[in-house]
């Protein structure tokens, strides 16, 4: 199994910019697409960006397409999660995963995957008005 490790949350006021590392320890001798997710307070978990194991291919969720970038370090088992422009709606709880069949992204399975799984304890993200 493969295990993920969150860190990098913190508190930001609005319009600010926060960076996000995951890394991965285990099973990582082969390739995988990684991905970021979060949940709010009372809120469903949305998903929020995915990139291929090669960094070309990426998606993002609607909520933060144009400020959130997401990009990975294959050789460190290292996923990244550059968020700019953040709002309070952006407060949450950010979560990492991994898609351990394929090197691809696949929404669907992003989307279906996050609402039941967890990898890691994930990183608090709070955004100040």
């Amino acid at each position: 199994q493969v295990q993920l490790v969150e860190s990098g949350g913190g508190l930001v006021q609005t319009g600010g910019s926060l960076r996000l590392s995951c890394t991965a320890s285990g099973r990582t001798d082969r390739g995988y697409a990684m991905g970021w997710f979060r949940q709010a307070p009372g809120k469903d978990r949305e998903f929020v960006a995915a990139i291929s194991w090669t960094g070309g291919n990426t998606q993002y969720g609607d909520s933060v397409k144009g400020r959130f970038t997401i990009s990975r370090d294959s050789a460190k088992n290292t996923v990244y999660l550059q968020m700019t422009s953040l709002k309070t709606e952006d407060t949450a709880v950010y979560y990492c995963g991994v898609d351990t069949d394929r090197t691809v992204v696949s929404i669907t399975w992003w989307e279906s995957a996050i609402r039941h799984r967890s990898w890691g304890q994930g990183t608090q993200v709070t955004v100040s008005s």
